[in-house]
């Protein structure tokens, strides 16, 4: 089996043309192919191997897991595609710490006002179904094989 090699799709064999994105393949495709224009974002800085990406689909999508995020921060130093997603989930987990901590001192202060006020703290912490959501976005993206910003938190960079 043969892959693209400017997008990394599978490609039948002795297919002349990538079905996927159009790059004409052989041995003079290099010469005569210009890629097409596409959104600029950190994944498309780096081109990741379609064996990178096979083989650490399961460290990817660890990442968007919570804590589980280190086990592909050690486990997977290597693969740029593993470290992407990483990147992505060791964002989403700050950030849901940063709003546990935040929801915790609300929710207190909440509480020493009045216990009537309980109704309040159950709204905010309707909030943290957007973790839920955007873990799911970044598992959907590991599992395709796709390196997709996150919403609001895709374009912050803790690793390089």
């Amino acid at each position: 089996m043969s892959f693209c090699s400017k997008c990394g799709a599978k490609l039948d064999e002795g297919a002349a043309f990538c079905t996927s994105c159009g790059a004409p393949q052989g041995p003079s495709a290099q010469e005569t192919w210009v890629p097409p224009v596409q959104q600029q974002t950190w994944a498309n800085e780096q081109q990741f191997h379609p064996q990178d990406i096979e083989s650490n689909k399961v460290m990817a999508i660890l990442a968007y897991f919570g804590i589980l995020v280190l086990i592909p921060l050690f486990a997977a130093k290597e693969s740029k595609f593993a470290r992407y997603h990483v990147n992505q989930g060791l964002v989403l987990f700050i950030a849901e710490v940063a709003y546990g901590i935040v929801y915790a001192i609300l929710s207190s202060i909440i509480w020493a006002i009045s216990w009537r006020l309980y109704f309040i703290t159950r709204i905010i912490g309707i909030f943290s179904l957007v973790f839920l959501v955007l873990s799911v976005i970044g598992i959907v993206n590991a599992v395709n094989g796709q390196a997709k910003e996150l919403p609001v938190i895709g374009k912050i960079k803790i690793l390089k």
